[in-house]
């Protein structure tokens, strides 16, 4: 094992991927000058800066991809997708089917997000189930460097369009990276922590809160088993309702908000098959359906924290009680 941060485990998928396939080339805001090594060693043709011009650089992206290149896009703050929406989801995710599958469109869009810089509004909102939404398109957020580096190389090789969604406090995070080739493969989520009780399911730096909770419900005697999604879509329902069938009781944490986000379509999934096995009705903690705060202690408020995630778990025990 190694120890890396998120951001070098993405440098080193990168770079891996590069030496694989020469098709594999990548562009956008600051690449170039934030991935000096890959421009030392792929030179100005496979990795280069372009202007502040989102949709410019989807457009180029779906334009390799469908000559035969895999491009990977820096798009930076995930709200600056807001700016290539045409491009992304009316083009790349829909280019495919229309073409009767005579195309292909292997790209890789890359973008940042969630709390923890103070960065703002106007560059901090999770969109990720804008695109969960899109048909087409698959979407990605990681929780741990050996995943991030695993799902990005999937996902380069993968034939169809994926957002990454890199979450801003964790891209320095040290974590264990398996030495040579790792792949983790897209739509299979894993297990963080083996429970019985309750099941937390999560996804991103949420993952960690929900980590921190189970040790506090373990504290009352209550056994959480933490669900990492992974990957959003496609979206592994098994490793969804296996848990939820064997603890009975569900909570899914976010921190984008509440109304329309992938908790509401995880809820869905467990209420859908697996009602018969709840003792409890599925709980969704998620952020507040306001702007985030540029202010480091409101950012704090802002997202689900332990404590909450706990105190949301050991309620439904709480009803349960009452009701009997």
């Amino acid at each position: 094992m190694q120890q890396l941060t998120v951001n070098d485990a993405l440098g080193q998928a990168l770079a891996e991927e590069m030496r694989r396939d020469p098709k594999v080339m990548m562009f956008g805001e600051g690449v170039a000058t934030k991935r000096q090594e890959l421009l030392n060693e792929f030179g100005a043709k496979r990795i280069r800066n372009t202007p502040l011009a989102e949709g410019i650089i989807a457009g180029a992206a779906v334009g390799a991809a469908a000559m035969g290149m895999r491009p990977v896009i820096d798009m930076l703050f995930a709200p600056f997708l807001t700016l290539a929406m045409d491009e992304i989801v009316n083009s790349a995710g829909k280019l495919r089917y229309i073409s009767g599958g005579q195309f292909s469109f292997p790209l890789v869009a890359i973008a940042m997000t969630g709390t923890g810089w103070t960065v703002g509004a106007q560059h901090n909102h999770n969109l990720e189930a804008w695109f969960v939404h899109s048909p087409g398109l698959k979407v990605v957020m990681p929780s741990t460097a050996a995943d991030y580096k695993g799902l990005l190389k999937s996902a380069i090789r993968d034939d169809n369009p994926v957002l990454f969604f890199v979450e801003m406090s964790l891209s320095y995070e040290l974590g264990e990276v398996p030495e040579g080739e790792h792949i983790v493969p897209l739509g299979k989520a894993t297990i963080r922590r083996a429970g019985t009780d309750v099941t937390l399911i999560s996804y991103g730096k949420t993952v960690r809160a929900c980590e921190a909770a189970a040790s506090l419900l373990a504290e009352k005697g209550i056994f959480a088993e933490v669900i990492d999604l992974r990957s959003l879509k496609p979206l592994d329902e098994e490793a969804i309702l296996t848990s939820a069938r064997k603890t009975g009781r569900v909570v899914v944490v976010h921190e984008a908000n509440r109304m329309c986000g992938v908790g509401a379509e995880v809820a869905a999934i467990v209420a859908e098959k697996a009602f018969v096995a709840l003792r409890a009705p599925v709980l969704r903690i998620t952020s507040p359906d306001v702007p985030a705060p540029s202010s480091y202690p409101l950012e704090l408020a802002f997202t689900p924290q332990a404590d909450t995630i706990a105190e949301a778990a050991a309620s439904l025990f709480t009803a349960q009680m009452e009701e009997a």
